[in-house]
Order: structure tokens, then C-alpha cells, then sequence
């Protein structure tokens, strides 16, 4: 999904304590039989002594490992989102993507907007404000579909 994290103007990063030697292993060993490419699109970085893993909160001194994380991080350098799951549960990638474009939407619309729990673009957005206030889930209903 690299193509459409690039369409929404993000910098994708990925990092571990693997070293560089062990990234370029996995990417000519492992990558090659998940697509055709050869390539990962985006920079892989070595956190090898967990300074940054630590900093984040995701480093496990014990494992010297960092556990899964993923950190949305807006123009301005600061974190948005996050989510940081125990080593054998995968992130939903489909999802980060669908947070992104709603901080985006709302930092496009300085904070007039808000978007409610399973927005997807082209669905409506509520308007933060005392007229909301015990209103939300009305306002909500009117863009759902019966997939939402």
C-alpha cells in the first residue's frame, strides 16, 4: 500500500534493532518471494542499541528487541496517533492509512471538523461544538452504510 501512503503525501519509515545486514538478508531472501519487486519502497532504519525504540516507549531492554509500534507523526513533529501491539499480532495497515487521511481532514480544516469512529473519506464529518453535545451518534448515523 506504499503507493497510497505516497498519494496522501506521507513519509513511510520503518525501524528495528536489526541491524542494516540483517534488513538487506531479509529483503533479498524474504522479500522476494512476497512480490516481484526485489525492493522495499521506503527507508529501512537500524535502531540496533534501542535509543530510538526507547524514546517511543517500545523498547524491551530485556529482549533487546523493539515490540511492534507504529507512530503517526504530523508535519510539525508531533505524534497524532499511535499503536503498539505484542509481538504476535500484525498491524492493519488499511487502517493506518484510513487515520491518516482523518488527521489530515482535520488539520486541513483547522480543527473545525472531526471525524467519527470508522470515518472513511467521502463520509460525513461532524462539527465539534455545543449543538454536538449528546448528539453524536444522530449525526453519525446519517453516513453509515450497511458495510461501515
Amino acid at each position: 500500500m506504499h503507493d497510497a501512503f505516497v498519494k496522501q503525501g506521507v513519509q513511510v519509515l520503518s525501524m528495528s534493532t536489526d541491524s542494516v545486514f540483517v534488513h538487506k538478508m531479509w529483503v533479498d531472501h524474504e522479500l522476494s518471494k512476497m512480490v516481484t519487486a526485489g525492493t522495499v519502497p521506503f527507508p529501512m532504519l537500524s535502531d540496533a542499541a534501542g535509543r530510538v525504540g526507547g524514546i517511543y516507549g517500545v523498547y524491551d531492554r530485556d529482549a533487546g528487541v523493539d515490540v511492534r509500534g507504529r507512530f503517526l507523526i504530523d508535519p510539525d513533529g508531533v505524534v497524532q496517533g499511535f499503536e503498539v501491539l505484542s509481538p504476535p499480532v500484525g498491524r492493519n495497515v488499511g487502517e493506518t492509512l484510513r487515520q491518516i487521511q482523518a488527521f489530515q481532514l482535520v488539520r486541513a480544516s483547522g480543527g473545525t471538523q472531526a471525524t467519527p469512529s470508522g470515518w472513511r473519506p467521502g463520509k460525513p464529518v461532524l462539527t465539534p461544538g455545543p449543538a454536538l453535545v449528546g448528539r453524536v451518534w444522530s449525526q453519525w448515523q446519517v453516513g453509515l452504510a450497511k458495510d461501515d
